[in-house]
């Protein structure tokens, strides 16, 4: 079967490129597939970020081709030429954001008028974190056209439900991240990353307010009254003011424990810092999923989530890490729980198991599912 993809790809960066990526890999096996990758994603003055690329080289080599900008219309046409050419019996988008939607509509119209051709849109989010006044009324111009969905999780199941009851989809959770290098050992990592304490939580993941991160540091100074030797290992891009949180952390008197390293990690040393983590902590405020969770879950390394969204359906609460309420008080809580009852060897190893259960064989399975009738 001939598939053609439409989304953003190496070397953009960002989970959405790195999912991407890995289902071309799992799919390319089986069906001749053409990527269509982006050439200006995001305006710059709509990106809060340092860079969308990604430095040094890509996890995984994919080529694509760059033929599509979000604010060009000339490049919409193009882009749906591209797809008429490769005359596909399927077209696949990654939906995540309705600032694409005009793009994506544009093309897809273009390509129905042309081609028998069945359109699935695999989604991330239907409604976005932070919504906008046209968010609604532009996502619906594009499923209009979409004869399939793929939701990744059972709160954006509801919302396409509730958007389209009548659609045809299939659920399927986001897969275990594989694409980055193996785990070493925790004492190598942290060697690596220059960490000296027994124990190291790790925050990962771009730095936004509804991920939470002020709720995990108003945590930390119950932590040091109960717990000894520990660092808090923040990773990732601050998409807002950095000294907001740098002066919550000195207010909280927590300099000493808080490594806040706010910038963007390459794919050659994001094993360092899951291999160098006991535990992972995500207190997000919202979220429909989250790809941090499967690149954990691909190092074997507990999750503690807040009960938002889609995170409690992938983190069985009690079973690889916990699910709690949305305070400060229930994320140290929970920490203070999984060291204090030593849970990390017990939690790690129903981790490898539980990661079967989204694995890239039932994603990929449950494409096919609609694709091949």
């Amino acid at each position: 079967m001939k598939i053609s993809i439409v989304g953003t790809f190496p070397p953009f960066r960002g989970g959405i490129s790195d999912l991407n990526s890995g289902l071309v890999q799992n799919l390319s096996s089986r069906h001749e597939i053409q990527t269509l990758n982006f050439t200006t994603q995001y305006p710059k003055i709509f990106f809060p970020g340092t860079s969308q690329l990604k430095k040094g080289t890509p996890a995984v080599q994919l080529k694509s081709e760059r033929v599509l900008s979000s604010i060009n219309p000339c490049s919409w046409r193009k882009t749906a030429n591209k797809v008429i050419e490769f005359n596909p019996d399927i077209l696949i988008f990654r939906y995540w954001m309705p600032f694409f939607a005009p793009a994506f509509t544009s093309v897809v119209k273009r390509v129905k008028r042309n081609l028998d051709v069945k359109v699935l849109a695999i989604c991330d989010n239907i409604i976005p974190h932070e919504k906008r006044l046209f968010d609604e009324m532009l996502t619906r111009r594009f499923f209009d056209h979409i004869d399939y969905f793929l939701v990744m999780s059972k709160s954006v199941e509801n919302d396409l439900k509730e958007m389209y009851p009548e659609s045809e989809y299939r659920y399927a959770p986001h897969p275990v991240y594989d694409i980055f290098r193996d785990r070493i050992s925790k004492q190598e990592a942290q060697q690596k990353l220059n960490l000296d304490t027994k124990r190291v939580i790790l925050n990962f993941g771009v730095i936004r307010k509804y991920k939470g991160l002020d709720i995990l540091l108003n945590a930390i100074p119950r932590l040091k009254s109960e717990l000894e030797d520990f660092t808090v290992l923040v990773a990732g891009e601050c998409y807002e003011d950095l000294d907001m949180y740098k002066q919550l952390i000195r207010s909280l008197n927590i300099s000493d424990i808080v490594d806040l390293r706010a910038e963007f990690i390459p794919d050659n040393e994001v094993h360092l810092y899951f291999s160098a983590a006991d535990v992972v902590v995500l207190p997000y405020r919202s979220a429909t999923q989250s790809g941090v969770v499967p690149i954990a879950f691909n190092f074997d390394r507990p999750v503690i989530v807040t009960d938002v969204g889609g995170l409690p359906e992938i983190v069985p609460d009690g079973e690889v890490g916990f699910t709690v309420p949305c305070d400060s008080e229930a994320v140290a809580g929970a920490i203070l729980k999984f060291y204090k009852e030593d849970l990390e060897e017990t939690f790690s190893g129903n981790v490898a198991h539980h990661k079967g259960l989204i694995s890239w064989e039932n994603f990929v399975e449950k494409i096919e599912e609609m694709i091949l009738v």
